[in-house]
């Protein structure tokens, strides 16, 4: 654990991507297999289940500082993470530990879990008694599921793949899965991520890494400059579903989400659709709801449903039908075709679903005939430049999110990684993704909350409403804050703010301190974390989508907001209201399991 806290200290204290592989380096060079198996796990995204409660550890931290709650809570508030406020409150430690952090999760944290109340104080309390502040931090962090950093996947790749003399790409293969909710790192499992041998056994399920797409970054104006014509590119709708690859091998099926969760048993019509495909085949695709006869895919927000269902119904199975919309072929025969053209897997994509067609409509070559004509295949689209941005603009029509541009030489590459090469450089030969413009309206900062990591003691997480009807005038939305100043009711017939979407990204730094400050300056009440704040400052909000929703007061769920920018010259009274949502608001069923922050395409 020392090491670990070290090595996370290092990893905190710096922006430079040279330093923070310099300091795996270093790390992975002496640490021991067992223990580098979990860094790489956590460091890469691997959070195991919460083994404690936070309320428990904080009234045992309050137990041991011998302080009173509303000690606790004054200096929560200034600190802004509960781990570090424990980690400082906690007396000295008696003893140094040199256990290392296999051990201490293997051994120590997960056993936790079936603790009784009495055992887990018991044992926390001695565990603390050996660590300084840095080492309880991560304790901490890591009871409670909480732990982050700053640090991507791709750097721990590369740091390993230095480390070691290999390929990165090599490394990412070797990786994909090793953060499942159902992993367990071990030594044996970070020897295969080092092995220099070509291929240091494989499980038969392993997806390969996703290749990302960047969003179109120039004008339709200077497309033919930056792209060439659009006959250089494999142009697709994007659909809005879950990334997923489909692995067959081995006489099984497996599903990989783009989070590198295993998510087969989830989606068992997806599992009976590749049941006739050839041994050794890897599709790329998306899941999508599509029910029997439609011409397009079902709102998002019904796959949403679905997924937060444990217990799959033959009720939730027939409102919900999900099939793949294959994109792209990654394997087949047990091929890797990953360096084959983009126009060459797309022709070998389109063989096989009229291959599974065919045989299907001869008859008894599949289990169930039916399913194979179920297999869809992305659409090609074509045009000019112009042409393909008017088409764009029918995106929500059609259930889409905007196109997919695949160049006809691109290689399936390894996350978001700019291919090199080809006529006109990078660009010409990555993916990219040209959607349609986010939804927006103009929405009042009403609560907000600090930040983790770096940003702990600034105010980044905040909480947006809107008008539930247009003030008539400046005067009346006034007497409105005033009244929230003096903390009377809202009339449930007059005039009131109504929250509708929490955001908390969109800003640069300097902007989070201004805001910082005017939080400060204006808060009415503090709830634990939260702070509510008197009205003063309009935020323009952008999201993906909008369905209605019974779990929020508003009746409204959106997806994935973000902050486009401050309105400084908006006035309240000014911004958006309920019926702006109501007139955006796509028709859906009830998102009654609707998370806004939740990237569900990561599942």
């Amino acid at each position: 654990m020392r090491r670990f806290a070290a090595l996370y200290d290092q990893l905190d204290a710096s922006t430079s991507t040279w330093a923070k592989v310099d300091a795996l380096k270093r790390y992975f060079a002496v640490a021991d297999p067992a223990d580098a198996a979990w860094v790489v796990y956590f460091l890469s995204g691997g959070k195991p289940r919460q083994v404690v409660p936070t309320k428990v550890l904080r009234t045992l931290a309050c137990a041991r500082a011998g302080i009173d709650d509303w000690l606790f809570d004054e200096c929560y508030q200034v600190v802004g993470d509960l781990a570090e406020t424990i980690a400082h409150v906690l007396p000295p430690p008696s003893a140094r530990s040199e256990v290392g952090l296999g051990v201490w999760v293997e051994q120590r944290l997960l056993p936790l879990r079936d603790g009784s109340p009495e055992t887990q104080a018991e044992r926390i309390a001695a565990y603390w008694d050996e660590l300084d502040a840095g080492g309880r931090f991560l304790l901490i962090k890591l009871i409670g599921g909480g732990f982050r950093v700053g640090v991507s996947k791709l750097l721990v790749q590369r740091a390993l793949a230095e480390s070691a003399g290999l390929d990165a790409k090599i490394v990412a293969q070797r990786m994909m899965g090793y953060t499942d909710k159902t992993a367990r790192p071990d030594a044996a499992g970070y020897a295969r991520l080092v092995s220099t041998d070509a291929e240091p056994g494989r499980d038969a399920g392993q997806p390969y890494p996703f290749f990302l797409a960047h969003p179109v970054d120039v004008a339709l104006d200077d497309f033919d400059a930056a792209l060439g014509p659009p006959d250089h590119w494999l142009v697709e709708w994007k659909y809005d579903g879950i990334r997923a690859q489909v692995v067959r091998r081995a006489g099984q099926v497996w599903i990989w989400s783009r989070g590198e969760e295993l998510v087969t048993d989830r989606f068992p019509e997806v599992v009976a659709l590749a049941q006739p495909w050839p041994d050794g085949t890897v599709l790329d695709g998306e899941i999508l709801v599509w029910p029997t006869g439609a011409d397009r895919p079902a709102p998002f927000n019904l796959l949403q449903q679905r997924i937060g269902r444990k217990n799959l119904t033959k009720k939730i199975l027939a409102d919900a039908p999900v099939t793949f919309m294959a994109c792209d072929l990654l394997e087949q025969r047990g091929i890797d075709l990953r360096e084959a053209p983009q126009h060459e897997r797309r022709a070998a994509l389109e063989a096989l679903a009229l291959q599974l067609s065919t045989d299907a409509a001869s008859a008894s070559t599949v289990p169930n005939p039916s399913l194979a004509l179920a297999l869809r295949v992305s659409p090609l689209l074509r045009g000019s430049w112009p042409e393909l941005a008017t088409l764009r603009e029918q995106s929500r029509g059609r259930g889409v999110e905007g196109f997919m541009l695949k160049h006809r030489e691109a290689r399936y590459g390894t996350g978001r990684r700019k291919q090199r090469g080809g006529p006109t450089g990078s660009r010409s030969l990555a993916w990219w993704k040209w959607k349609v413009d986010p939804f927006s309206v103009d929405a009042v900062l009403i609560y907000a909350q600090a930040g983790h990591g770096r940003r702990a003691s600034v105010y980044t997480d905040y909480t947006f409403a809107v008008w539930n009807r247009a003030p008539h005038d400046a005067a009346e939305a006034q007497a409105v804050v005033e009244a929230i100043a003096a903390r009377r009711p809202a009339q449930p017939d007059g005039l009131q703010l109504v929250a509708f979407a929490k955001a908390y990204g969109g800003l640069t730094d300097e902007e989070f301190k201004g805001v910082d400050r005017v939080i400060r300056q204006t808060t009415l009440e503090k709830f634990g974390p939260v702070r509510s704040v008197r009205p003063t400052m309009v935020f323009e909000l952008g999201f993906e989508g909008l369905n209605t929703s019974t779990r929020h007061k508003s009746g409204i769920a959106v997806r994935f907001p973000r902050m486009l920018r401050i309105r400084h010259e908006k006035p309240l009274w000014e911004a958006d209201t309920l019926d702006t949502l109501q007139a955006l608001m796509t028709h859906g069923d009830p998102a009654d399991e609707h998370d806004e922050h939740e990237d569900s395409h990561r599942l």
